[in-house]
């Protein structure tokens, strides 16, 4: 069996295959491969990777012939940071640490966390001054590192780990997607060595701050960290310290990131419409007033759910793989085991057949009028299946928590003539730069 048989996306050069192609573009390419197909084959240099396009045929890996499957090279790349995280892990290992860690994103541990959000949302609001310009998404990165720290570690034992992520993350971030595709006779390379020494450099001051934590009395404490020493499975077996560190390092790398790009994202998009600002406001007043927001407030703020809904699908993860561990069919197509196949939720969110006028910031299509009818499978912004991200939830409350804080307070608009250039990591197509001038509103 080979994959002869799947036609090949446009513009493959001798030796190099689509490389050339991807580089130039890489979010054009993913966009405009599913018109050429419904499954295609795309060759890194010498290695054939086939491309799903379809919200049908990346519903099939994920959901109806998931069990065929288990992560890809993109995350075997990402081992040397995440190790054997509920982001790598397959089987009873996976199953077994979802479990132990569903309960940490229950409602009561999310309430606790809201408190901390909301106070760090106020402490931000209250750092800025009139006139002021900001970097959108430095803020944000900072803002989301420091609440997962505050959330994840008691304060005084995670600051060697809050700087770790600070300094090395974009590190890794940057050049996660290159190395996963590189082939692996490559990986002496120098060009690599930022990458394995950032991600050695967080694993390793991880795993201080579990040695000084385990030694701290856990079970007194609410943080996440302390919560994962402490948890227990059905036959009374608690996480080992290795187990502990891939877990920590698969949170705070898909914590941070994720929820800092839409963050960013969502303060430029609404400085571009006073019209969905003004509508947010009006809501924030009548659901929260002048108090600090809330767990339960959340809710009740349905205008910010759409504006981080349409954000998400405009700016999304851009690129996921998985393999074949057996032969199987998909879109009609017979793939070898161990195959490589990627698919990209950036992509499917942009098609014009499922979004019309996919490119234009529209939170209105999901009111519930419009998306009524919208098939559950053409949406996927954090996965599907028994892998869906975890800490969705998580992200929503903490990204809902800082809108609605600031935006009573402080009117942001772009620096005039700025556009913020994307960077397509394997995560997000993330805002590299969102400059923004804070105005105080006159009624605050």
């Amino acid at each position: 069996m080979s994959l002869d048989s799947i036609p090949r996306a446009k513009g493959r050069v001798p030796g190099l295959g689509h490389v050339p192609r991807m580089l130039r573009d890489p979010l054009g390419v993913l966009r405009a491969l599913h018109t050429e197909g419904p499954v295609l084959r795309l060759d890194i240099g010498t290695m054939p990777v086939v491309v799903v396009t379809t919200p049908d045929t990346i519903t099939e890996v994920l959901v109806k012939k998931g069990k065929h499957f288990r992560k890809g090279r993109l995350f075997d790349r990402l081992r040397p940071l995440v190790g054997n995280g509920i982001g790598n892990s397959e089987g009873a290992t996976h199953l077994r640490n979802r479990r132990l860690i569903q309960p940490m994103f229950y409602k009561e541990r999310l309430e606790g966390y809201a408190h901390v959000m909301s106070e760090r949302s106020r402490m931000l609001a209250n750092s800025w001054s009139d006139g002021q310009t900001i970097d959108a998404a430095e803020v944000a990165g900072s803002f989301t590192i420091e609440t997962l720290a505050a959330t994840i570690f008691s304060a005084d034992i995670g600051r060697p780990a809050v700087e770790s992520v600070r300094e090395d993350l974009p590190i890794i971030l940057r050049t996660m997607l290159r190395r996963a595709l590189a082939p692996k006779a490559l990986d002496g390379l120098p060009i690599w060595r930022s990458f394995d020494r950032s991600a050695s450099r967080m694993r390793a001051v991880i795993e201080e701050v579990i040695a000084t934590t385990r030694a701290s009395n856990p079970e007194n404490r609410t943080d996440l960290l302390s919560l994962l020493v402490s948890a227990r499975d059905e036959t009374g077996a608690g996480m080992t310290d290795e187990e502990v560190r891939d877990e920590l390092a698969t949170m705070l790398f898909a914590g941070s990131e994720t929820t800092a790009s839409t963050l960013a994202w969502a303060i430029y998009h609404i400085g571009q419409r006073p019209d969905v600002e003004e509508e947010i406001l009006t809501e924030i007043r009548g659901a929260v007033g002048d108090r600090p927001v809330t767990f339960a407030d959340v809710r009740n703020l349905p205008a910010i759910t759409r504006v981080l809904d349409e954000v998400i699908r405009l700016h999304g993860v851009t690129t996921l793989m998985r393999r074949t561990i057996e032969p199987v069919t998909i879109g009609g197509y017979e793939l070898p085991a161990e195959t490589e196949v990627l698919f990209s939720p950036y992509a499917m969110h942009r098609d014009p057949d499922l979004y019309p006028d996919p490119d234009r910031f529209d939170p209105d299509r999901w009111l519930p009028e419009r998306s009524a009818d919208r098939p559950r499978h053409h949406v996927a912004p954090f996965g599907a299946g028994n892998r869906k991200c975890i800490g969705d939830k998580f992200a929503w409350l903490e990204a809902t928590i800082i809108l609605a804080t600031i935006l009573p307070r402080w009117k942001l608009r772009s620096v005039p003539g700025s556009k913020p250039p994307t960077e397509a990591t394997a995560s997000m197509a993330h805002p590299i730069r969102v400059p923004m001038v804070v105005r105080r509103r006159q009624d605050d």
